[in-house]
């Protein structure tokens, strides 16, 4: 462990070392430091991963495909008079059965180890025709970034299609096992003389040349089992979650009101954006003041980050804190306090500024300061439980999570004062706290306590620890260092001063040591582990997550360059990127942890089927989203620098909002699924549910004593 520390903090030191150098050159650098010689090479790498993603889904049509055709011509058939052949059984197998039927073991028999199904991988391109572009640092990274969690996505669901294969081949052999079973009781001496002919003739096998044809199958001599199946199952079962914990009952009803309004204000928050996705497409569709653009926007960013994700993160952090700290929340008086305050502080908000009331001043605090001192009230109270409860801790380290968890309360306290203080609400110093307020809240709040509830429930998922606690702290204090600086970087090539421009730049590379080392410490956490989520409807969100959180915060870097800042800014790549990053990360981080928790403390789950239409909705919807408005925003960058008039730049965007518009009401759709699900984890049981689940627990208290006594 202290070898492992010390090269990390080295690496981590040898950086800091190497930082007013990097500065410096910064400040001179070239938008070009390194491309490749040609724009050929970066086509041909497109090419051949478009080749082999078209090769791999080709590869998985044809595997689907023959299944289904097994389906649509194989007819059951009975051996003897109606010549059943069990083609699927091997004369082992046959042989095994026939001796468990003849020593008279009658039973179920399943799975004989018959199950091999080849991988299968099937991939989608994405074509870059800009070919200038592709010889800068920053869009090379983006697009490399972009690759990563679109081939993980197809990866899981071709993972996902393979299991419903095998799955449905499975079914087909314990079926015919079942067949074979009752056919087998029923079996006179001459016809297991006759059966006996027929094992031999399914002995001989034939090359898979030879079984090739385009016409009807059809048998003679018994090797081939022809038969016809129907109802495909739509998922694979799930592993339960609904191991009911020993909760305080005060603190699951806290937990439970802190997530049910995030997830009420999750609806709010982005029905609003819903709406404002489709005044892109049709910006006539009203003309009332209160729904114009101007103040729609400001509602849904607000709902969604001080509604939905604060909520949320503050319902799961109240089970972390007392849970890892081994000890009982301080005070549950304070919980209600601050839950009262933050939704009265949100509604108040959106009410406010729909009215045309707001702070006016930067991006995500429009909220006037009477407004927002009752988030920050919410916050204190929070903030106090959390202490109080880690000082009366019956274990002697603080477990990880409680750092980030802590630190991210303190920081948006820190951040939410300075960006209301009237000192700096003019001039440049205006601009420079919005960079700081805006960036601080997203990093320093949002992103630290998602990470602190990831280094909880992912080892509790994966039933294994946290890879390495070093990693988790070098991740820590590294995200202090760095992101506390980087906060102007939204502001390259403005009247702020250059020095200033250029530690933000260089803070953003340095994000690349947190950024990595967590998410190294998240990925070896997996490792031996993987197979976990074929079996967990919880571990996609946080895998998802992870993903998102190693591609959208090192875009964040990428866009920070001089030439990508210059290329990007104001155009709607900016709005695709943060869409990344609180949906990406944070919205499915979140997401798993309730998956993960509320089943434990209700003891009910939601229909897996609609947990998988709301992950599958969210990532294909965010991958809509965010993937055109990147594009488009690119080319629109690009016809601002050629100095073109902004009209053009404005039809240019309209299909790529069209896609915004899809991909967000995809997106809102799984919002839907979610609220249904969350609502089926915490329904209240009717009388007869209530009935039979009291007779459930007296058979097993029953079977509990008989088992002791004997």
């Amino acid at each position: 462990m202290k070898t492992v520390f010390f090269t990390e903090c080295s690496v981590s030191l040898s950086t800091l070392f190497f930082t007013p150098a990097i500065a410096v050159e910064t400040q001179t650098m070239q938008p070009i430091s390194f491309a490749f010689n040609g724009s050929n090479t970066a086509i041909l790498f497109l090419v051949v991963m478009g080749m082999l993603m078209v090769f791999a889904c080709g590869f998985l049509y044809m595997e689907a495909k023959s299944l289904l055709q097994a389906y649509q011509k194989n007819k059951t058939q009975l051996l003897g008079k109606d010549a059943r052949p069990f083609i699927r059984l091997t004369p082992q197998q046959i042989k095994k059965l026939l001796l468990v039927l003849r020593s008279k073991k009658h039973g179920l028999l399943l799975f004989l180890g018959l199950f091999c199904t080849p991988a299968v991988w099937a991939q989608t391109s994405m074509k870059l025709e800009d070919r200038p572009l592709l010889q800068e640092p920053g869009i090379l990274i983006t697009i490399g970034l972009l690759l990563i969690p679109i081939v993980l996505g197809v990866w899981m669901m071709v993972v996902q299609v393979r299991r419903l294969i095998q799955s449905q081949r499975k079914k087909m052999v314990k079926q015919d096992i079942d067949h074979l079973v009752h056919y087998f009781e029923n079996l006179s001496e001459e016809d297991l003389e006759v059966f006996m002919q027929r094992k031999e003739a399914l002995d001989y096998t034939l090359s898979r040349e030879t079984l090739l044809s385009d016409e009807a199958a059809a048998d003679q001599r018994g090797l081939i089992q022809i038969q016809e199946r129907e109802g495909l199952p739509v998922v694979s079962a799930k592993k339960r979650n609904a191991t009911q914990l020993t909760v305080d009952p005060q603190l699951a009803k806290v937990i439970l009101w802190f997530l049910g309004t995030a997830t009420f204000w999750l609806l709010v928050g982005t029905t609003v954006g819903e709406y404002l996705g489709i005044k892109f497409v049709a910006p006539d569709i009203d003309h009332n003041s209160w729904l114009s653009f101007g103040r729609l926007r400001p509602v849904h960013t607000n709902a969604v980050f001080w509604g939905w994700s604060s909520l949320g993160m503050i319902g799961l952090g109240y089970y972390i804190v007392p849970r890892v700290s081994n000890t009982a929340l301080a005070n549950y008086s304070w919980a209600w306090y601050s839950l009262i305050l933050i939704n009265a502080s949100v509604l108040f908000g959106s009410l406010s500024l729909m009215m045309g009331i707001n702070n006016g001043g930067g991006e995500y605090r429009e909220y006037i300061w009477p407004i927002m001192l009752l988030f920050a009230l919410g916050l204190y109270f929070t903030l106090r439980n959390y202490l109080q409860t880690i000082a009366q801790r019956k274990t002697e380290e603080i477990y990880i999570s409680n750092w980030y968890i802590v630190a991210a309360v303190i920081f948006i306290t820190v951040v939410a004062i300075v960006g209301y203080l009237p000192f700096w609400q003019d001039g440049l110093g205006e601009t420079i706290v919005q960079g700081y307020y805006m960036h601080q809240a997203v990093g320093m709040w949002f992103m630290l306590f998602t990470l602190g509830i990831v280094y909880y429930f992912v080892p509790q998922q994966l039933n294994k620890p946290i890879y390495s606690y070093s990693l988790g702290i070098l991740a820590f204090w590294t995200q202090i260092l760095f992101y506390t600086l980087i906060g102007t970087h939204h502001f390259v090539f403005s009247a702020i001063p250059w020095w200033l421009q250029t530690v933000a730049i260089v803070a953003s590379v340095g994000m690349v040591i947190p950024v990595v080392a967590g998410t190294t410490n998240f990925v070896m956490t997996f490792k031996g582990a993987w197979h976990k989520m074929r079996d967990s409807y919880t571990v996609p969100f946080f895998v998802v997550g992870i993903i998102f959180y190693f591609t959208g915060s090192l875009q964040g870097t990428a866009e920070s360059f001089r030439f990508t800042n210059l290329l990007w800014h104001f155009t709607d790549f900016t709005v695709a990127h943060s869409h990344l990053t609180m949906y990406g990360i944070i919205a499915f981080l979140l997401w798993g942890g309730i998956y993960a928790l509320v089943p434990q403390l209700t003891g009910k789950e939601a229909p897996q089927i609609t947990v998988g239409a709301h992950f599958w909705l969210a990532l294909i919807g965010l991958l809509f989203y965010s993937i055109p408005l990147m594009y488009g925003g690119t080319l629109r960058g690009i016809l601002w620098m050629g100095d073109a008039p902004f009209i053009e730049s404005v039809k240019l965007m309209m299909p790529y909002w069209l896609w915004r518009a899809i991909g967000g009401t995809l997106m809102w759709v799984s919002h839907l699924f979610f609220a249904f699900n969350f609502y089926r984890m915490t329904r209240t049981l009717q009388p007869e549910e209530l009935i039979q689940t009291d007779i459930a627990l007296e058979q097993v208290q029953q079977r509990m004593k008989s088992t002791t006594n004997s």
